[in-house]
């Protein structure tokens, strides 16, 4: 049974009777623009073919009751009085608490919620949770759903409630992405342009079965780093900053500092040559400006691993690989690799087995399809509020 129809099932095991609408919200991979988006820059991710899944149906009170089919529990929590704690709940009431502080009157609800999107991976598992929820919450609150305003909410949530101090990317992928399609998204306006994937190149996910905790990672030094880098400068954000005026100057700011800018000044590059290289159909191209990002976010923004390094060099060893890289924010987690269509399976078993032998640790490969944002799958029934 599909991840919808599981959490529908189980909504009526747990509940009784049916819900009233299934929302779907992906997770995302990032194919190039890494550390980018809070520098106000670029970046080209794509929504997975994996998801956060939820069967819900409003209450005529104003309290959230939700079953987890991932961890086997029960959370409950007014809407009126939102109190911090920890756990993958404090996402659902982040956005419940944007939503609010914006002014919207919302409706509570039960419902039923389940994942396949590996948590923790670098794959936004976070941002598919707080866009299910805006999906949630604006469906049943009668709020118009634009995909940008509640990619921001998300944003919000995670910022001023979870504290993590993400960009817009994650919420953005999984907000407002096309099936089949990159997201090129400029961070500071917002604005997308969809872009067709090479349709003789497969997009592989290579979980490196490490994780990291963002909130207690480097990330945050790493963020202010680049906002003195923009101080030195003169410029708001690094992606004010063109390569030719990065290296009249560079040499003023302390060695960890400019290499960071570096990095951040290179990667927009490689983002806006991504697309051109996409839109000219030169996966060659692409691949190489793939490995070029890895080795970027390796030497000069220090944010790989050990077992990122190894599974990233087992990848790019492979003859079907045309380049590959670490996604996310790093620090372990996920790398992802553009492979000829004609070579996934043989490239999975090389992966595996090079990774194995050289980490010992087995690793998770998935061959991903580009899926659309956020959706409601299914109006089960007409809305009616449960006792």
């Amino acid at each position: 049974m599909n991840l919808s129809g599981q959490v529908r099932e189980s909504f009526v095991e747990h509940f009784g009777g049916n819900p009233a609408l299934v929302v779907r919200a992906p997770g995302r991979v990032n194919l190039i623009g890494e550390h980018t988006d809070y520098n106000e820059g670029f970046v080209l991710p794509m929504a997975l073919d994996r998801a956060i899944w939820l069967a819900v149906r409003p209450r005529t009170d104003r309290i959230v009751c939700v079953h987890s089919l991932d961890f086997g529990s029960d959370t409950i929590f007014p809407l009126d009085e939102l109190k911090k704690d920890q756990g993958w709940v404090e996402y659902l009431k982040g956005v419940a608490y944007v939503l609010q502080a914006d002014g919207h009157r919302l409706s509570g609800w039960d419902g039923v919620i389940r994942g396949d999107v590996p948590r923790g991976s670098g794959l936004s598992s976070s941002a598919a949770l707080e866009l299910a929820a805006g999906r949630v919450f604006a469906a049943l609150s009668g709020l118009e759903w634009r995909p940008a305003y509640m990619a921001r909410v998300g944003q919000r949530a995670e910022n001023e409630w979870v504290g993590v101090n993400c960009g817009i990317m994650d919420q953005m992928a999984s907000a407002a992405c096309r099936e089949g399609h990159a997201l090129f998204l400029d961070c500071r306006s917002l604005d997308i342009r969809h872009v067709p994937l090479p349709p003789q190149a497969a997009i592989v996910v290579m979980d490196t079965s490490t994780r990291r905790g963002l909130v207690d990672s480097a990330y945050n030094e790493r963020r202010s780093q680049c906002e003195e880098a923009a101080r030195f400068f003169g410029v708001r954000a690094l992606r004010d900053l063109g390569p030719e005026e990065f290296e009249k100057k560079r040499s003023g700011l302390n060695e960890v500092v400019m290499r960071r800018a570096r990095h951040i000044v290179t990667e927009d590059q490689r983002v806006l040559e991504a697309v051109a290289a996409m839109q000219a159909d030169d996966v060659t191209r692409l691949g190489n400006l793939l490995n070029a990002s890895h080795a970027s976010l390796r030497d000069d923004f220090e944010v790989t691993n050990e077992a990122l390094n190894q599974i990233v060099d087992a990848a790019q060893s492979q003859s079907s690989c045309y380049g590959a890289r670490m996604t996310g924010a790093g620090f372990g987690g996920c790398a992802v690799a553009l492979v000829d269509v004609g070579g996934t399976e043989a490239f999975v078993a090389g992966v595996a087995e090079a990774y194995r032998e050289k980490s010992g640790l087995a690793s998770q490969i998935y061959i991903c399809q580009a899926s659309a944002g956020a959706s409601v799958v299914d109006h089960l029934k007409k809305m009616s509020r449960s006792d």
